[in-house]
């Protein structure tokens, strides 16, 4: 999408959680873990355990919003393999298509300086 920016981070909840929540259950889900920012204008992807249903929660500078999409058919990708690892970061784009079903496959890095921190040579 023209205009959109990747300034915004995604971060997928890296376990299953029960959609029953609503602003209060997944803003406290977010406030447990050290480091994350409720009202940082990042988006929060939540995901049930038959992979149905996603939430996303976020700080629209006004208050809280919660999106919510429920597949006709499928399930959305998995995004976690074991407990207590931590959760998978994606850009806008990535939710765009996890969102339409798309199946993550791998995320390499294209910028120099993520190459750089990744340890990857040039």
């Amino acid at each position: 999408m023209i205009g959109q920016t990747r300034a915004i981070r995604v971060w997928a909840w890296p376990a299953p959680v029960d959609l029953r929540k609503g602003f209060n259950g997944l803003a406290g889900l977010v406030l447990s873990q050290p480091g994350l920012d409720l009202m940082s204008g990042d988006y929060f992807l939540f995901i049930n355990a038959s992979r149905t249903t996603a939430k996303v929660l976020l700080w629209d500078g006004t208050g809280m919003c919660i999106y919510q999409k429920r597949l006709a058919r499928q399930r959305f990708a998995k995004l976690w393999t074991a407990p207590g690892e931590a959760g998978l970061r994606l850009t806008t784009t990535e939710l765009g298509l996890f969102l339409d079903g798309a199946k993550l496959t791998g995320k390499l890095p294209l910028a120099p300086r993520d190459l750089y921190k990744t340890g990857v040579a040039i």
